[in-house]
């Protein structure tokens, strides 16, 4: 078998509020075109310093339990070095340690293998830029 490589980008906007979006439609459209039936690996990947990817539950709490952990992990209050932008923007610098900035998920026969509760989903909480840029990119 032939192994190719695809990949896309796609924008999207997350708002002035912090947000933990839902993007798993997106990366299985993805896999309809660049899969087409086969498997391999899907890489998510998100170029900003200030946001993350994270395979977690959704619609039931968890994405907003995440986001209220993140706060409490890292406020937003004065004791960041980095200061530049909103009050407290630092933390937003310190997220891709906790929410990595990519991940990498099994495709068989050209779609997700996510458990049953697993969503793919952008993790956000920098207020000061709610433009951003996912790339997803299949190996197979």
């Amino acid at each position: 078998m032939a192994e190719t490589f695809l990949t896309r980008t796609f924008d999207l906007t997350t708002g002035s509020a912090e947000a933990a979006v839902d993007i798993t439609d997106r990366c299985a459209a993805f896999l309809d075109e660049a899969a087409a039936g086969r498997d391999g690996l899907l890489s998510v990947f998100v170029p900003h310093a200030t946001a993350g990817i994270a395979v977690i539950e959704t619609g039931a709490g968890s994405d907003d339990d995440l986001l209220t952990l993140l706060r409490d992990l890292l406020p937003a209050d004065d004791r960041w070095r980095h200061r530049h932008g909103s009050p407290g923007h630092g933390r937003d610098h310190v997220l891709p340690a906790l929410v990595p900035p990519h991940a990498t998920l099994p495709v068989v026969d050209g779609r997700l293998a996510l458990g049953t509760w697993q969503s793919v989903v952008l993790v956000d909480t920098n207020r000061d830029n709610p433009r951003r840029t996912v790339r997803l990119s299949f190996l197979g």
